[in-house]
C-alpha cells in the first residue's frame, strides 16, 4: 500500500513529469532573458512577474500520486477533468474491436488547468494502439472524436474490452504515449499525457452503464465512471 503524504510541500510543489522538466528549463530561460531586459528598461515589477511562466509550465506538468479506491470492479476516469458528453458509440474500427455494436461513451475535458497525465481505467493488457493524425478543433465539442489527433487503446481487462482514447485539443499539439502493445497494466497506471488542454474518451465492456453524469468533475485514477458486472 502507498505512503500517504500529506505535507505541505507535498500540495505546493507536487512531482512534476519526466515530460515537462525541459519545457519548465525552456521557461525559466526565457524568463530570466526578460527578466534581465525589463531590469535594464527600469521596469523592476514587470521582472519579476515574467518568472510566472516557468511556474505555470511547471504546475501544467505536474504528476501527483493518485490511490485507485480499493474496488476490482471499478473502471476509474482516465483524466481529471470534467465529463462533457455521455453518448453509445462503436469502439474506433481503427482498433479492431471484437464488436461493433454500440456501447456506452464517456467524454472527460480537460482544461489547461488540469493534471494532463493519463492513466489506465483498469488494470489489464493493451492489445492495440492506433495514432490518428488530425485537426484541432475544440476537444469539448463532438467531432473532435472523429477530426482532431488522437491516439486509440484498446484493453482487455477481466475478459472484457475496453477501450479509451486520447484527443488533442485547440491548443494541445503533441499526445504523448507511454505504452506500447502487450503491455500489462495495473489500474490508475500512467499511459500517456496530452500537451495544454484536451480530452479523454472511454468506451465501456458491452452491457456496462456509466455511473456519472454530464457536468461531473473527476479525478484520474480515483474517480469511479462505472463497475465491470462480473
Amino acid at each position: 500500500m502507498q505512503e500517504l503524504d500529506f505535507s505541505c510541500a507535498h500540495f505546493l510543489f507536487p512531482p512534476i513529469n519526466r515530460e515537462g522538466i525541459r519545457f519548465v528549463i525552456i521557461g525559466g530561460c526565457v524568463s530570466l532573458l526578460l527578466s534581465l531586459l525589463l531590469r535594464r528598461a527600469g521596469l523592476p515589477g514587470f521582472a519579476t512577474l515574467v518568472w510566472a511562466l516557468p511556474l505555470a509550465i511547471y504546475y501544467f506538468f505536474r504528476d501527483p500520486e493518485r490511490y485507485p479506491p480499493l474496488d476490482e470492479k471499478a473502471i476509474l476516469s482516465p483524466a481529471d477533468g470534467t465529463v462533457c458528453l455521455i453518448d453509445k458509440r462503436p469502439i474506433p474500427a481503427e482498433l479492431n474491436p471484437a464488436s461493433a455494436e454500440p456501447v456506452w461513451r464517456v467524454c472527460v475535458f480537460m482544461s489547461v488547468f488540469n493534471v494532463h497525465v493519463n492513466r489506465t481505467p483498469a488494470g489489464g493488457i493493451i492489445r492495440n494502439t492506433h495514432y490518428v493524425k488530425g485537426a484541432f478543433f475544440n476537444a469539448s465539442l463532438d467531432k473532435a472524436s472523429d477530426k482532431n489527433e488522437r491516439y486509440l487503446y484498446l484493453m482487455e481487462s477481466r475478459g472484457e474490452q475496453l477501450a479509451f482514447v486520447q484527443i488533442a485539443g485547440l491548443v494541445a499539439r503533441r499526445i504523448v504515449p507511454f505504452v506500447r502493445d502487450g503491455q500489462s497494466l495495473a489500474t490508475g497506471e500512467r499511459f500517456g499525457l496530452i500537451r495544454f488542454g484536451s480530452r479523454l474518451d472511454v468506451y465501456l465492456p458491452p452491457g456496462i452503464e456509466p455511473e456519472v453524469r454530464p457536468g461531473q468533475t473527476l479525478v484520474a485514477g480515483e474517480s469511479v465512471i462505472s463497475r465491470f458486472a462480473k
